[in-house]
């Protein structure tokens, strides 16, 4: 497996070996055995799939507590997938990431706990599915403005289409210090 290790500690790019012919191909998605063998410690405790039409952004959503780490993967279409140091302390807060990630590379992105994350469809749909090592806790869920001018993340959409909760999103700079962790934190997940 092709691993690419980010600049933000903890954020890895993987590409999982794929074997393919004039049939189509086969691939592991996930295998505990590996992917400890890569040093992953947290357990998955939740699946989640969703298919979003073209522009549609979803984020930049984290949870605090019960921080959830990602494994997110494209089963069809491409997508911009972004990932945010949101740890106090952290060398690299406020810093973030950002990959295309698309059923054709077949890439998985781990973003970990104590991240926000974020991602907009560019093709004409995607189907986009995540391994989380925290259940969802929605009185938990916090989201910080996808267009904050301080994080300059350069989205490739104009007019993105967006919940109310994403446009309700709050500046990094506003998130009230409580609702962040801090660099260091012990994740249970």
């Amino acid at each position: 497996m092709k691993i690419t290790r980010s600049e933000l500690e903890g954020v890895l790019l993987l590409d999982p070996p794929c074997f393919g012919d004039s049939r189509g191909f086969f691939m592991e998605l996930w295998n505990e055995e590996t992917y400890k063998e890569l040093g992953f410690t947290h357990s998955f405790l939740q699946d989640n799939l969703s298919r979003s039409a073209k522009g549609v952004l979803r984020g930049l959503h984290y949870q605090n507590p019960h921080a959830q780490g990602k494994l997110v993967s494209v089963l069809e279409g491409e997508v911009y997938d972004v990932a945010l140091d949101i740890r106090r302390g952290s060398p690299t807060f406020g810093k973030w990431e950002a990959y295309y990630l698309s059923d054709q590379n077949k890439s998985q992105l781990y973003v970990p706990p104590g991240f926000a994350h974020g991602f907009v469809v560019v093709s004409d749909s995607a189907l986009f599915t995540y391994k989380c090592t925290d259940l969802y806790h929605p009185e938990c869920e916090k989201t910080i403005l996808w267009s904050d001018p301080d994080l300059n993340i350069p989205w490739p959409v104009d007019t993105p289409l967006l919940s109310k909760k994403d446009k309700e999103g709050i500046a990094l700079k506003d998130m009230p210090e409580g609702d962040l962790p801090n660099y260091g934190d012990s994740f249970n997940s």
